[in-house]
């Protein structure tokens, strides 16, 4: 058995992944569950089921199976609020991070902010977390500032120490970097930004996949994840609000079932979460969350964040051997290799990795200002899974000897 193997005993993961075949059977090398994870066998069973043999609509039938059904739902929402060690009633299901990031900005902030005052983003954000924050921003006059880098990729919280004043009343950044694999000290954040008194909002798209989450140990006022990246179904994620800020917070839209009583005169409210989910919910997914939730927690996410750190360094210093090879980001990122080859567009290399059975991400990862400060146009990203192996990296590093020789 390879040494990584070995140590975390993941190897076999893989047959729980049909995905990871090829339609000819043959292996395929995924190296793109920064983008999205591939699902378990497990998870698939339960949307099918969900929408099979158990569907029904929730929150509003009288009959047996919508009783259930919502059951179920509900059960995925405390399944996910103890995921991240929050309260049922703290979280929100939502499309995805990005819609979560969305529902803070245009409820919270378009509540709190006024003209003058400022929010604190990083320059490594996804786009998700800045544009949002630019709409609201631009509609209540506030501002933006932006924290810095280290040399060596992770958010300077030196220098947001810096730049935190009275007038900042919200900071958002990301837990890991979905480019650079570099994680944040979020209780120092936290600590920073509260000083201040401003709100922390974390997006956690690429830590909850791999990380042990306490919201309540880290501080955080916010945190967002979408199940996608954590080997469940599309369109669900979550928001985790504390139940103070949800409670002050208005609805983000109108619509069934996050009403108390509707008149053409006057609408009552219901309380958070339900506040928050017109219309009806994701009800398949949320069930297909709570199946993904129990598989990574079976698998144990301290053994999963210890298997991709040992392939993401064992990565690394593979391409850090090749003189025409630049890697980005820390040494000790989070399963995710960043990197770009001297004279080889990043789209070339993957449409010739594709070639070799090997999928990596290539472009800008949403992340266009962290490219600028990079100073190149696109990367290469390759992004493990827990079901990723050695065998992933030799393909891997095969298809970039074979780049290397057509392009000379």
């Amino acid at each position: 058995m390879n040494e990584v193997s070995a140590i975390t005993q993941l190897d076999r993961a893989r047959a729980d992944f049909p995905g990871l075949l090829t339609r000819v059977g043959e292996p395929w090398h995924y190296l793109d569950s920064a983008a999205t994870a591939q699902k378990p066998q497990v998870v698939i069973d339960a949307v099918a089921r969900a929408l099979g043999k158990d569907y029904a609509t929730v929150h509003r039938g009288v009959y047996a199976r919508s009783a259930e059904m919502t059951l179920a739902y509900e059960a995925a929402r405390r399944r996910v609020a103890r995921f991240i060690g929050g309260r049922e009633e703290e979280v929100v299901f939502t499309r995805g991070a990005t819609e979560a990031i969305n529902l803070v900005a245009q409820s919270w902030g378009a509540e709190n902010l006024r003209a003058g005052d400022r929010i604190l983003l990083s320059t490594l954000e996804h786009h998700s977390n800045i544009v949002p924050w630019q709409m609201i921003a631009a509609r209540m006059g506030a501002q933006i500032d932006v924290c810095p880098l280290t040399h060596d990729g992770r958010i300077d919280l030196d220098a947001a120490e810096a730049m935190l004043t009275e007038r900042h009343k919200l900071v958002a950044l990301a837990h890991v970097s979905n480019v650079l694999g570099s994680m944040l000290d979020v209780r120092r954040a936290a600590d920073l930004a509260h000083g201040v008194g401003a709100k922390l909002l974390i997006d956690g798209c690429q830590a909850v996949p791999r990380m042990n989450l306490d919201v309540a140990a880290l501080g955080c006022d916010f945190y967002v994840f979408s199940a996608h990246k954590l080997y469940g179904p599309t369109g669900i994620g979550a928001l985790w609000a504390r139940a103070e800020l949800l409670e002050a917070m208005p609805p983000y839209q109108g619509g069934g079932s996050m009403i108390d009583r509707v008149t053409f005169e006057k609408t009552t409210y219901a309380p958070p979460p339900q506040r928050f989910e017109a219309g009806t919910p994701a009800i398949a997914e949320a069930l297909g969350l709570h199946a993904a939730i129990d598989y990574v927690d079976a698998v144990g996410l301290d053994r999963i964040h210890a298997h991709e750190t040992a392939l993401a360094a064992q990565l690394r210093a593979q391409l850090g051997a090749m003189n025409d090879v630049t890697v980005f980001g820390p040494t000790d990122s989070a399963g995710i290799v960043s990197f770009a080859m001297d004279g080889v567009h990043p789209h070339d290399l993957a449409t010739i990795l594709d070639e070799e059975g090997v999928a990596i991400r290539a472009g800008h990862h949403c992340a266009q200002p962290l490219m600028d400060h990079l100073g190149v146009a696109a990367t290469a990203r390759a992004s493990f899974g827990l079901y990723s192996d050695d065998g992933d990296i030799v393909a891997l590093m095969r298809g970039i000897e074979r780049t290397r020789r057509i392009f000379g």
